[in-house]
C-alpha cells in the first residue's frame, strides 16, 4: 500500500516537473532558455495556488475514468486555468521584453538579487484585483532587469507601494505625471469632471487620496529651491480684514503638486512599457 502510495506520488513528481519545464519551453523561444528559466521558476514558484493547480493536473493523468462535472476538483481547475492563462500571457510579455534588451541582462537575471524581487513582485501580482496593477507589476519586474536608477531597496519600496496603493492613487499619480503643477482642482477635474461638495464622500475619498500619497512620499506640493536643491521656506500669509470662515477646499486651486524624485521614478519603473533612462545628467539614484 505504502509503496504504490509511493510510487503515485513520485509519477505526480515527475508529471509536476515536466508540465513546469513545458511552460518555460512555451515562453523561452530561443537559446537563452537556461537565462530565463530562473526567472520563470522564481515567478511561478512565489505563487501558492501555482504548485496546487500542477499537482491536480498531474494526479488526474494518473487516474482512470472520466471527472464527474461537479467534481470540485474540475471546478477548482475552470478557475485556476484562467489565471494560469493570465499568468502565461504577463510572463510571455516579459520573456519578449528580455529578449529586445539582449544579453547584456543575462547577468542580472541569473543574481539571487534580483530573483527576490522577482518573487516579491509576483505575490503582489496574484494578489492584484486589476490588470491595471498586474502590468505596472510586469512594467516594474521587467524594467528592473536592465537598469540601476534606483536601488534593489527602492526597487522594494516600489512593489510595497503596488501593494498598498489603490488604482484610485495611481490615477492621481498619473495626472501630476503628465500635468506637473497642477492643482487639486486640475486633478480632479481632469479625472472626474464634476466637483462634488465639501462634505460629501467623494471629497473625503479626494482629501485621503492626496494626504496617502504625500505622505508617503510619491507627491508634494511645488516648492522653490537654491540652486543646489535646498527647499526654500514658505512665508506665512498674512489675511487682511477677518480670517476666512470656512475651511481649505479639497479641491483647492492655487497650490500646484510635483512629483518627489522618487515619485518620478516610481513612474519610470512602474507605467511605462520601455524605460526611458533619465536625462544623461542626472547621476541620482538611491
Amino acid at each position: 500500500m505504502n509503496e504504490r502510495s509511493n510510487n503515485t506520488d513520485t509519477f505526480a513528481n515527475n508529471n509536476k516537473t515536466e508540465l513546469i519545464q513545458s511552460e518555460i519551453a512555451k515562453l523561452t523561444p530561443t537559446g537563452r532558455k537556461r537565462f530565463f528559466e530562473k526567472f520563470f521558476l522564481a515567478a511561478l514558484g512565489s505563487i501558492p495556488w501555482v504548485g496546487g493547480f500542477i499537482s491536480t493536473m498531474a494526479s488526474f493523468k494518473t487516474e482512470s475514468g472520466d471527472a464527474k462535472a461537479d467534481d470540485m476538483r474540475t471546478q477548482w481547475l475552470n478557475e485556476h486555468q484562467r489565471k494560469i492563462k493570465l499568468l502565461t500571457n504577463t510572463l510571455d510579455n516579459i520573456a519578449e521584453r528580455f529578449e529586445k534588451l539582449g544579453e547584456q541582462i543575462d547577468e542580472r537575471l541569473q543574481s539571487e538579487e534580483y530573483l527576490n524581487l522577482v518573487r516579491r513582485a509576483f505575490r503582489i501580482w496574484d494578489q492584484a484585483d486589476t490588470n491595471e496593477k498586474r502590468e505596472y507589476i510586469a512594467n516594474l519586474v521587467a524594467n528592473a532587469s536592465s537598469t540601476r536608477l534606483c536601488s534593489d531597496d527602492i526597487v522594494r519600496l516600489f512593489i510595497d507601494w503596488l501593494n498598498t496603493y489603490h488604482e484610485a492613487h495611481f490615477a492621481v499619480v498619473r495626472e501630476i505625471y503628465n500635468n506637473s503643477g497642477a492643482t487639486r482642482y486640475d486633478i480632479w477635474m481632469e479625472i472626474y469632471g464634476q466637483i462634488p461638495r465639501e462634505d460629501s464622500s467623494e471629497a473625503d475619498l479626494y482629501k485621503l487620496l492626496i494626504r496617502d500619497l504625500s505622505t508617503g512620499g510619491v507627491i508634494r506640493q511645488e516648492r522653490e529651491t537654491t540652486l543646489d536643491g535646498k527647499f526654500l521656506r514658505k512665508h506665512p500669509r498674512r489675511y487682511k480684514g477677518p480670517a476666512p470662515q470656512t475651511m481649505e477646499s479639497a479641491f483647492e486651486d492655487k497650490k500646484p503638486y510635483v512629483l518627489t524624485a522618487l515619485g518620478q521614478k516610481f513612474v519610470h519603473y512602474t507605467m511605462t512599457d520601455v524605460l526611458r533612462r533619465l536625462e544623461a545628467g542626472d547621476k541620482t539614484g538611491a
